[in-house]
C-alpha cells in the first residue's frame, strides 16, 4: 500500500540532515556500491554481437533492479517501522542537490568565474572550462531542474508507491541509465534496457516535477506544455522547460561534450540566465520541495482519516 506518512517523514528528515559528510568518509553512499556493480557487469557482458549485448543489457537491468527490490523487501520486514523512512533518505537528494548548486551560485555571486566553472563541473557532464557566467548559470539551472525530478520527486514517488523495494529499484535503474544508457557506442545496445526502464519509471514523476516547479515559480506552465517535448528525452524536458518558464529565461541550446558541440533545443523565450536567476532557481526549487512535502502530507492525513472510519 502507498505510504504517504513515511514518504513525508523521509523527505523532511533528508532535507534536514542529508547524508552527513562524517558518515560519508567512513561508509560510502550505497549509490557508489551500485555503480561498482553496474561497472563490473558492463565489463563482463558488454561484448559480442549487437543482439548479445542488448540481451545482456536487459539481464543487467533485471538483475540489479530485482536484487535492489529484494533488498528493499527484506529491509522492510526486518527493520522497525520508524526506521524505514530513515533508510529511505538514502535515496533522496534534496540537501546534496541544494548544496552543490549553491556552491555554483555563491561563486558566481562573488564574480569568481573560475570557481563557478569548477563547481558546476561537479554536477554536469558538459565541458565547462570555456563557459561564461550565463553558460554556467544555465548549466546549473538545467541540472537543478532535472535533478529535482531524478533525485527528489521520482524517488519519493517510488517510495510512496512501492516502499523501499520501489525506491531501491528506481535508484539502481536511474544510476544504470546515467552510466550505460547512452546512444553512443559501446553503450547503444547494452544500455538500451537501462535507458528505456529509466524513461518508464520517470514518466509520471517528470510531469509532477514540472508542475511543482511551475506552481512554485508562479508561472511556466505554458512554456512547459509548449517546449517539453523538444527534448530528446521524453521526461527531462518537463522540469527544464518549467524552470525556464518560471524564471522567464532561456535554457538548453548548444553545449559541448568532450570537445564536440551538440545542438540541443532551447526552452523558453527569455534572456540568457545570470547569477541572480540561479539564486531564483534555487528558491523556486525549494518552494517546489515544500509543495511536494505538503502534498504528500495531505495524502497521509487523508489516509489516516479513512482508516479511522
Amino acid at each position: 500500500m502507498p505510504d504517504a506518512a513515511g514518504t513525508a517523514a523521509a523527505l523532511l528528515l533528508e532535507a534536514a540532515v542529508g547524508y552527513p559528510d562524517a558518515l560519508h568518509r567512513r561508509i560510502p553512499h550505497p549509490v557508489v556500491a551500485i555503480g561498482r556493480a553496474i561497472d563490473a557487469l558492463a565489463r563482463r557482458w558488454n561484448h559480442g554481437s549487437d543482439a548479445d549485448r542488448q540481451q545482456r543489457g536487459v539481464a543487467t537491468v533485471a538483475l540489479i533492479a530485482g536484487g535492489a527490490a529484494t533488498v528493499g523487501v527484506v529491509a522492510t520486514r526486518i527493520l522497525p517501522r520508524p526506521m524505514v523512512p530513515v533508510v529511505a533518505t538514502l535515496g533522496l537528494a534534496q540537501r546534496s542537490l541544494f548544496l552543490h548548486v549553491h556552491d555554483v551560485q555563491r561563486a558566481l555571486a562573488r564574480d569568481d568565474l573560475a570557481a563557478a566553472r569548477i563547481a558546476v563541473a561537479r554536477i554536469v557532464g558538459r565541458d565547462t572550462s570555456n563557459l561564461d557566467e550565463s553558460g554556467v548559470a544555465a548549466a546549473a539551472l538545467e541540472s537543478l531542474a532535472e535533478s529535482f525530478c531524478d533525485g527528489i520527486v521520482a524517488p519519493a514517488f517510488w517510495f510512496w508507491l512501492g516502499g523501499l523495494a520501489g525506491l531501491f529499484a528506481y535508484k539502481v535503474v536511474n544510476t544504470a541509465d546515467s552510466m550505460i544508457g547512452h546512444r553512443e557506442e559501446p553503450w547503444r545496445k547494452f544500455g538500451w534496457a537501462a535507458a528505456r526502464s529509466d524513461d518508464a519509471m520517470n514518466w509520471i514523476p517528470a510531469r509532477i516535477a514540472g508542475a511543482l516547479l511551475a506552481i512554485a515559480g508562479r508561472g511556466g506552465f505554458g512554456t512547459m506544455l509548449r517546449d517539453a517535448r523538444k527534448h530528446a528525452s521524453p521526461n527531462a524536458g518537463w522540469p527544464e522547460a518549467a524552470m525556464a518558464g518560471a524564471l522567464q529565461v532561456q535554457l538548453g541550446g548548444p553545449a559541448t561534450y568532450d570537445g564536440v558541440t551538440v545542438e540541443r533545443p532551447s526552452f523558453g523565450n527569455g534572456r540568457k540566465p545570470d547569477a541572480a536567476d540561479l539564486a531564483r532557481g534555487l528558491r523556486v526549487t525549494a518552494g517546489a520541495c515544500v509543495l511536494l512535502c505538503v502534498g504528500v502530507g495531505l495524502l497521509a492525513l487523508a489516509g489516516a482519516r479513512k482508516c479511522r472510519r
